[in-house]
Order: C-alpha cells, then structure tokens, then sequence
C-alpha cells in the first residue's frame, strides 16, 4: 500500500472571493471595516449580508448612499446536485442591483455565475467561486483594486446581441470610455 492511499484527504472549502473598488475608496474609507488579509470561514447556513448596518451586516460600507441592508448572499445545493451555488439578492428598496448585464430589483434574487461583476452605485465587486466539496462551511475573501474593474481588462462585460443582429454600443450600463492614443487628440 502506498502512503498516498494512507493519507487522510482533506475537504476542501467553498471560497468566494471578492475584489471591491469605490472610486473614493482611499477618500472615504468605505471599505474600513473589510477584513482584505485572510479568509474568513462561515456556516454554510448563514445569509450573508452587506450592507451600511453594522448590528444587521456581516460586512459593512462606510457610506451614508448605502442601504442598511444592501444585498445578501446564501450558500445552496440543488435537488440532486453536489455542486454548491450562491444566490444574490437585492435587499435595497432605491438601489438596484447590477449582476452582469441583469438588473435585481428590490427583493429579485438569482444565482451567482461562477465569475460575474456586481455594480449598484459607485460600487464594483468582482465575485469569483473557487468550487469546495465541505457541506459544512464555506469562505469568503475580499481583496482591494486601487483601479476600476471595469475599465482595467480585469473584467469584460457580456454585451447582448439580440436576435435581429442589430447591435448597440449602450448597455444598462452606458457608453463605455475609448481609450485614445496619448499622441492622438
């Protein structure tokens, strides 16, 4: 026998990992109260929820244009499925929430795609899933962009086509910026 076979094998952990940019992030402090060194593990029943109340949030903004309660997260297993999935709902009643190209409103929840951006304000969150076999717990990891998600090539939004092939440069989102040559004008 193999000391491979003898080995105890480890579970491993669900990880959410999130990348937050304010563009008054280094003004404001909105995010002071984000833990970005390691992470953090939760119970695979706990709702997570971000908003600016402290007493109700597991993690907090420092922003008064934040609602209390702005979204949660929820750990799930489909019927017959040992793939864990996040749902995302919006918990703002004057701020919709922005998943991709899909827009929640108030009390709207869908499942989060493996890798999607996440905008309502001045807010982006770029949320990756690091697939874990433990049904017990999962993780969450933030880590801070100095820069836009959105305008560094760390994320390329899913522009629709629709099916009569007309194709329009403006989204939900707006024109998007073109980048200029520095010798051009």
């Amino acid at each position: 026998m193999s000391s491979f076979e003898d080995a105890d094998t480890e579970e491993t952990v669900t990880c959410l990992q999130m990348t937050l940019y304010h563009p008054g992030q280094f003004q404001s402090g909105v995010f002071r109260s984000i833990n970005f060194s390691n992470r953090e593990k939760l119970p695979s029943s706990e709702v997570v929820k971000f908003g600016r109340n402290s007493n109700i949030c597991h993690y907090t903004f420092q922003d008064k244009q934040v609602s209390r309660v702005q979204f949660s997260l929820q750990l799930f297993r489909d019927f017959n499925s040992s793939v864990l999935s996040f749902e995302i709902k919006n918990m703002s009643k004057k701020t919709s929430l922005i998943v991709d190209n899909k827009e929640l409103g108030y009390l709207n929840k869908m499942t989060l795609p493996n890798k999607c951006m996440v905008r309502f304000s001045d807010y982006q969150f770029l949320i990756e899933k690091e697939e874990g076999e433990s049904l017990e717990c999962f993780e969450m990891q933030f880590i801070f962009s100095p820069r836009s998600l959105s305008q560094e090539n760390i994320w390329e939004p899913k522009k629709p086509i629709p099916e009569n092939g007309n194709y329009s440069s403006h989204s939900i989102h707006g024109p998007y910026p073109i980048e200029i040559d520095e010798n051009e004008s």
